[in-house]
């Protein structure tokens, strides 16, 4: 049997092409779906069968143009309601590709249709060989109880509780274990880095698997919860629905600096680096750099609904920046600018400036009481370490309500390592705020550096 992996950082997501006899079978694909089609040609294989494991909220899946490209036959759980042709699966059936089998374990908790599929190829024996979990069970922790419109976190993490402990758990300690999900995906929270496990090495180190009592499993998934983005309910719908091809997308146009200002109601994305961005950057813009998880932290903070322009510093990273935003479901790109300070100070045109500082400047700030700090990483990373007097507000939260902040005194932004944070400044500033500063490299380099730490309870302004 042909398997492969096919891991995309940029949103911590996996997917798999399993193959047999010139059949094969892709599960969970990224919107953007090249890389199947290219890997079928070059293993001699009819891509056949199309499984989504559930509904996908941090990402838009490629299944519905993947089906219309190679005439597959899309499945999902009976329970998703799909808007597209499909064929709707329970426990217990069967998706045969070639000699090799998938078994269908019907395993709500993370979703109410979620399924995971076992893997059996009569070349590895008679055990089941592999066992993909979708969202069900990660690497280190389980999916995240809180995506229902109709149950409560309550209700789905006790269902996860028993599709864990009836079925997945039932499965040889032997059984590979291949999660849709890795370290870094909001569809979690302890995720390890690795990509695969085993049922065996799951039952003994992961912390959810070592709750016995279902009581404490339910209170224990649905204490500290993660913020849920907005943008999760609406990528869910267009997965209910498939969405469209990306070929139907327009190219955006090259706008000049004078034709963004005349524009109304857009959110200007720069795409650029931290450093280069505080150095010069257009009124207004905020800066998501490309180098990170650009995409969920833009679904989080836009939206999908907003008129985006994006800098960058060229076609190719515009490209790009545009394909990782499809791949959440932001489509309404409506122009786009080179990144060019020295053209733009040419054309007389004003910019703005945010200014940096390392953690030692900050120290020695924090000592003399001449700034505030603002942390804005989640409340589980405050509690784990801060600098002392720092004041809490996750940039989850920012969608929902802006910290208050000292209008008398400079903000000293920071996050674990410095991405969040120049998300937040260039929030902050859009918001009409000026005297802030960024912290180069975040608590981590606080921490590096021996600076002194607090542990007191979290609490947000």
């Amino acid at each position: 049997m042909y398997f492969e992996q096919f891991y995309l950082g940029c949103l911590s997501h996996a997917s798999y092409m399993l193959g047999s006899e010139g059949e094969a079978v892709v599960v969970d694909p990224q919107r953007d779906v090249e890389l199947y089609l290219k890997a079928a040609a070059d293993h001699g294989l009819r891509i056949a069968h199309i499984v989504e494991t559930h509904l996908h909220a941090d990402f838009v899946s490629g299944h519905r143009e993947l089906a219309e490209r190679t005439g597959a036959t899309i499945y999902i759980g009976a329970s998703a309601q799909a808007g597209f042709p499909h064929v709707p699966v329970r426990n217990g059936d069967e998706i045969a590709f070639g000699n090799c089998r998938l078994n269908v374990l019907e395993t709500p908790g993370h979703t109410a249709e979620s399924i995971c599929l076992v893997v059996r190829d009569p070349e590895r024996g008679l055990q089941p060989w592999a066992v993909l979990t979708g969202d069900t069970l990660f690497i280190g922790d389980v999916g995240r109880p809180d995506l229902s419109p109709s149950q409560t976190p309550y209700e789905l993490a006790g269902l996860l509780y028993d599709s864990l402990h009836n079925k997945l758990l039932k499965l040889p300690n032997e059984t590979l274990v291949y999660p849709a999900h890795g370290a870094g995906s909001l569809c979690g929270r302890n995720m390890r880095a690795e990509k695969s496990s085993t049922i065996g090495q799951e039952r003994l180190t992961n912390y959810a698997l070592q709750i016995k009592s279902r009581s404490d499993f339910v209170n224990e998934l649905t204490e500290n919860l993660p913020a849920r983005p907005a943008y999760f309910a609406e990528d869910a719908a267009i997965n209910r629905q498939g969405a469209s091809a990306l070929e139907s997308l327009p190219e955006p146009p090259v706008l000049t600096p004078r034709e963004i200002k005349a524009i109304w109601d857009v959110f200007v994305l720069d795409t650029r680096s931290a450093e280069d961005y505080s150095a010069a950057h257009l009124p207004g813009s905020v800066c998501i750099p490309l180098a990170g998880q650009f995409a969920s932290w833009a679904g989080a903070v836009i939206g999908l609904r907003s008129k985006i322009i994006l800098v960058a510093e060229s076609a190719d990273k515009m490209h790009e920046a545009r394909m990782r935003l499809a791949r959440v479901g932001i489509e309404n790109v409506v122009g786009w600018t080179p990144a060019d300070p020295a053209g733009w100070r040419a054309a007389h045109l004003e910019l703005r400036r945010l200014p940096q500082v390392d953690v030692h400047e900050l120290h020695n700030s924090v000592e003399n009481q001449w700034v505030e700090v603002l942390d804005v990483r989640r409340e589980s990373e405050f509690e784990s370490g801060h600098i002392a007097g720092a004041h809490l507000h996750p940039l989850d939260h920012f969608p929902d309500t802006l910290p208050r902040v000292d209008h008398h005194l400079p903000v000293a932004v920071h996050c674990k390592g410095g991405y969040r944070s120049i998300i937040a400044c260039g929030l902050l500033m859009r918001a009409g705020l000026t005297n802030l500063v960024n912290v180069r490299g975040g608590f981590d380099a606080w921490k590096e550096a021996g600076l002194p730490t607090d542990n007191e309870p979290a609490y947000t302004f």
